[in-house]
């Protein structure tokens, strides 16, 4: 497993490549939504991996990356002074607002000597990823955004939500993952049709173990007022090319919310897969796969003879 420190915090992150005759590929990074991680995108990677090289990697606080900052001390040499307090390495205060989750970003691919990249970011993803691409329009090439959209503030609907969501993040016990079916009762909301029992038991387990602070905090941050303000005007910015893939029958953020967002700039291209929910990309990969690869102007791999 790999990781690397980002603005003090240890994220896992893992490359998706594949052998070709071009010695350099472009990269293409993917971002997971709310309670997720990098796991639900790999078979997407896998079928982009012969035009770019993947990069996946689980958010601040989800998945396998962790929720708090590393802080490193040397103790004093008790040889000089007993008295002398520990050096500690400083750390900044990271909040779980989504412009900091940007930040992380940004950090992370200069970690690793990404100047220029794709990006595909889903939900509360493609959210991070709106503001990434508006604060560094250089480093991007082509956006896809994946069940994103228009919100429009409502207290008491935003107030019920976040008490709901509390509720949920606080109930998270560990046998709640033993109980048969329960797979299948948690993501029933997610889904129009149906995708891989491993894929179910991985969002179940992702979601039980995400960090208590990030799962909360990002609830109070991704839905509200202040970001049904802002997001309008994050699309209308956008200038650099961007797909907004939205599902024919999601609950969590319907496809007309993705046709609103999508309105606001020239730039943006819309597209919505029937017969899909939320996650678009498990419940029809075939179709996904060919919006995606016909707006990126590369051409699908040929089936090998078999």
């Amino acid at each position: 497993m790999s990781y690397i420190r980002v603005r003090g915090v240890e994220h896992y992150y893992e490359w998706v490549k594949k052998p070709s005759d071009s010695l350099v590929k472009p990269v293409m990074v993917f971002l997971h939504g709310w309670a997720g991680s990098a796991r639900y995108w790999k078979s997407t990677a896998d079928a982009l991996a012969e035009q770019f090289d993947c990069l996946l990697y689980d958010l601040r606080g989800f998945g396998r990356s962790h929720g708090q900052p590393i802080i490193a001390a040397t103790s004093a040499s008790v040889v000089e002074s007993q008295s002398k307090p520990e050096k500690v390495e400083a750390i900044q205060e990271l909040t779980y607002e989504l412009e900091e989750y940007a930040e992380d970003l940004a950090t992370f691919l200069d970690e690793l000597h990404i100047q220029r990249l794709y990006i595909n970011a889903h939900s509360m993803g493609a959210s991070i990823a709106t503001l990434f691409i508006n604060r560094y329009p250089q480093r991007v090439e082509r956006g896809i955004l994946t069940c994103s959209g228009i919100f429009t503030y409502d207290e008491k609907a935003f107030t019920a939500f976040h008490k709901f969501g509390g509720y949920v993040v606080k109930f998270r016990p560990q046998w709640l993952s033993k109980i048969p079916l329960v797979d299948r009762i948690f993501m029933a909301r997610f889904l129009h049709s149906p995708i891989a029992s491993w894929e179910r038991r991985a969002f179940l387990q992702d979601f039980l173990q995400a960090d208590y602070d990030a799962a909360l905090g990002t609830i109070y941050t991704s839905v509200s007022k202040a970001q049904a303000e802002l997001m309008p005007h994050e699309f209308a910015k956008l200038t650099v090319p961007t797909l907004l893939v939205a599902g024919e029958y999601d609950q969590i953020i319907p496809a007309e919310m993705g046709r609103q967002a999508a309105a606001k700039s020239e730039n943006i291209q819309f597209a919505m897969i029937p017969n899909t929910s939320h996650f678009p990309m498990l419940e029809d990969a075939s179709n996904y796969l060919e919006i995606v690869q016909e707006f990126l102007q590369v051409k699908a791999p040929e089936p090998q003879a078999g």
